[in-house]
């Protein structure tokens, strides 16, 4: 049946035509109009309306089922802190330079002549006066023999020219010669005698030459390596370099160190009641250990190098051993005493960020804060902190990676960070 407007004719399924205030034909009742549900269209949108809702239904119950959950919080990080306490601290401060001997002594040849004989062992201790070298000596001895031979003769002239005056000297007395003849005579005696001098001074320089042949140690101490071999000219145009002996003991140590630094070592000792010719000092060897042996200061130069602007120090220790050699490298620690009331730093704890230090403080409420110091010399593995930190506050010393500002933290000490040791005979298997 198909309705029209309000007050329009509604036409039934069996052609008739009924008005709207028109009661209903019998055949056209509700009971028996099929219902629109009853069609196979009508079943299929009941159906599809059922779907829909079941739909609906799921959909509901799916985005209740899907409450995002609340977000957990993580524990705060754990870190390892130290506690700030005042402690006494020596002061020290580091020279860098070099091992030298007080006496560095060069053998040369003093005569020209050839290398006989080598009578030491390179590298060896000898002492002052043995017999390092042997030159040639037969030249000498010759020119040694003609000296004397040219004494002699002179010798022999004054001899005679001294006859001479003693026979005319009576003879000019009485007249009986001229006095001409005496005068020559005694020119000649001057002459004889000065020749003789001479003469004298050339036995004498060929003794020496000849003494020159063997080359004897000027010093005790340790030779170096031979410079020459045997067979070798030596001595002509300038004196050969035929060795080098140094003594070892007592060593020196040089270092050049700036005015700067000078200043404040000397501020310090005053500081400290010290005086810094008398401060002990400690030789570390290249290896890292130390010399057993302390030292001291020597020498200070007197004025700073105007070019360089640093002042030449040296400083001598004992070597009896003769572990020390020359040229060695080596750092002097000096000990400038102890400062009482030092807050010191681990270097582990600082940080260094565009040229300031800082370090991460637990406050009293357990929470990470960064915190400004100002730090000076480095003592062993930690710094000394002038300003910044006061006796009792932890500071943090491992973990400062995981901290924020103003978070929570769980503070240990290293006693209670440390992991517990296992009980004896825990790694043992149980028997089933």
């Amino acid at each position: 049946m198909r309705l029209t407007a309000r007050g329009a004719l509604v036409t039934s399924r069996n052609g008739n035509t009924l008005s709207q205030n028109q009661p209903p034909n019998p055949l056209t009742t509700k009971s028996q109009i099929p219902s629109r549900c009853d069609t196979p269209r009508g079943r299929w949108h009941v159906a599809g309306s059922l779907s829909r809702v079941g739909l609906a239904l799921s959909a509901t119950a799916l985005l209740c089922g899907c409450k995002k959950p609340e977000a957990v919080v993580p524990p705060p990080p754990t870190v390892e802190v130290t506690t700030i306490a005042p402690t006494e601290v020596p002061l020290s401060t580091l020279l860098i330079g070099q091992l030298d001997s007080p006496q560095n002594v060069d053998v040369r040849a003093r005569v020209e002549a050839f290398v006989d004989e080598m009578r030491f062992t390179e590298g060896v201790e000898v002492k002052k006066g043995d017999v390092l070298f042997v030159l040639d000596k037969k030249p000498f001895l010759e020119k040694l023999g003609a000296a004397k031979g040219s004494l002699a003769e002179a010798e022999a002239a004054v001899k005679k020219y001294q006859t001479d005056v003693d026979r005319l000297t009576p003879l000019v007395e009485k007249k009986a010669v001229p006095q001409q003849d005496l005068d020559n005579s005694r020119a000649s005696l001057d002459m004889g005698k000065a020749n003789v001098l001479t003469a004298q001074s050339r036995v004498e320089t060929a003794l020496l030459n000849l003494g020159y042949c063997e080359v004897l140690a000027p010093i005790t101490g340790l030779i170096g390596a031979k410079q020459v071999s045997i067979g070798d000219l030596v001595g002509k145009g300038e004196p050969t370099l035929l060795a080098t002996m140094s003594t070892l003991d007592p060593l020196w140590f040089y270092c050049n160190i700036s005015e700067v630094d000078y200043i404040k070592a000397q501020e310090k000792s005053r500081a400290l009641g010290r005086d810094i010719n008398t401060l002990p000092l400690t030789l570390i060897l290249a290896n890292g250990k130390e010399h057993p042996a302390a030292g001291k200061f020597v020498f200070i130069d007197r004025a700073v190098d105007v070019k360089t602007g640093t002042m030449r120090i040296r400083a001598e220790f004992p070597n009896p051993t003769k572990i020390l050699r020359p040229g060695m490298f080596a750092r002097v620690r000096v000990n400038l005493g102890k400062k009482p009331n030092c807050i010191t730093v681990p270097e582990r704890a600082i940080i260094e960020l565009q040229g300031k230090t800082f370090v991460w403080v637990v406050t009293a409420d357990g929470k990470a804060s960064q915190r400004a110091v100002t730090a000076a010399e480095q003592v062993g593995s930690s710094f000394i902190i002038l300003e910044g930190l006061q006796a009792g506050e932890k500071i943090i010393v491992e973990g400062v990676q995981k901290v924020r500002e103003g978070a929570p933290v769980n503070a240990l000490t290293a006693a209670d960070a440390a992991p517990k040791a296992a009980p004896a005979g825990s790694d043992k298997p149980t028997k089933e």
